[in-house]
């Protein structure tokens, strides 16, 4: 298959992009590096089947031939980022959305949208099932990022309906693994780094609010899969096992050896309390389940990032 690949020099598009090219695939990636980095698909660049295309997908795109599938993972994604880029996280759900699928249509291509576990907001059912509708508070911070993702849903929809184009949504809850970005915002990057460094683990509010964290192997594991299927809905890749952020906070500290002490902070706002997924529906209609543990997935990324220090990672990224 020929591939279209948006946000292909992502944290998680590298990954996918890896795993598409072990499967035979030919990938173009698509991306305009605001939050991607080169680095993060260099081990590519000499690939025969892989091609790169520095491209803002909030302008028309154009590429020449087939293509078969469109993966559209072009956005922002951590809170340090959507909050700097409100208005390019909104056009990239919008805009960007529209004219992946617009791709899609033309080339008779399945296309598959990563979404988020944010389309639930700060949920008061848990754990999350896809008839969820949500929480959301359209009008704060962090409204750009859930209704940036709420209207791409809706418009991936439409083009199913309207124009027949053969859509999948993956609802993605919080990942982890190799080549997350320092500073991003997320907790697993900054405990890991906070932790390597010897500074204190900072934890937001009293720490009881809750995350699932799931390996990025299982992710794309779970993607392509729904890619593959028949399935047109939305569909929760995550993983169910829940913890409080202090009792994940202490796990760091116990992975790492470190010394660190834990700290708090006020929470921001809009965070949610809980988040969980309820992955019943990837369970029956893809065969899929997340397969890596947590300690064996945080000693992975803790590895690499001793082994690649914050200086060399902005280094990369400028």
């Amino acid at each position: 298959m020929r591939i279209l690949l948006t946000g292909g020099a992502g944290f998680v598009g590298s990954h996918l992009a890896e795993r598409l090219l072990a499967d035979g695939h030919r990938v173009i990636c698509m991306d305009n590096l605001i939050t991607g980095s080169i680095r993060n698909i260099a081990h590519l660049a000499a690939e025969e089947n892989f091609e790169f295309i520095k491209h803002d997908v909030t302008k028309y795109i154009y590429v020449k031939g087939e293509i078969d599938h469109v993966l559209h993972l072009a956005s922002p994604a951590s809170p340090v980022d959507y909050l700097e880029h409100p208005i390019k996280t909104l056009k990239v759900g919008s805009l960007g959305t529209h004219n992946a699928l617009g791709v899609a249509k033309e080339k008779g291509a399945r296309f598959l949208l990563a979404s988020t576990s944010e389309v639930y907001g700060d949920p008061l059912v848990n754990p999350q099932p896809e008839t969820y509708w949500g929480n959301v508070n359209p009008i704060g911070p962090r409204g750009v990022y859930d209704e940036a993702k709420r209207f791409a849903e809706a418009i991936t929809l439409a083009y199913y309906r309207a124009h027949g184009v053969d859509t999948k949504i993956v609802r993605i809850f919080n990942t982890y693994g190799e080549r997350m970005r320092h500073h991003d915002g997320r907790v697993v990057p900054n405990f890991i780094d906070q932790a390597i460094k010897g500074e204190p683990l900072t934890v937001y509010g009293d720490g009881s609010q809750t995350r699932s964290f799931q390996y990025v192997s299982d992710l794309v594991e779970g993607m392509v899969r729904l890619m593959d299927s028949g399935v047109n809905e939305p569909v929760n890749i995550g993983n169910p096992c829940e913890m409080t952020i202090l009792d994940f906070a202490k796990q760091i500290k116990d992975i790492t050896g470190t010394s660190s002490e834990i700290v708090f902070e006020d929470l921001p706002v809009n965070d949610p309390k809980v988040r969980r997924p309820d992955i019943k529906k990837a369970k029956d209609l893809l065969g899929w389940e997340p397969r890596v543990g947590l300690e064996e997935g945080i000693k992975r990324t803790v590895e690499w990032v001793r082994k690649n220090p914050p200086e060399e990672r902005a280094q990369a990224r400028a």
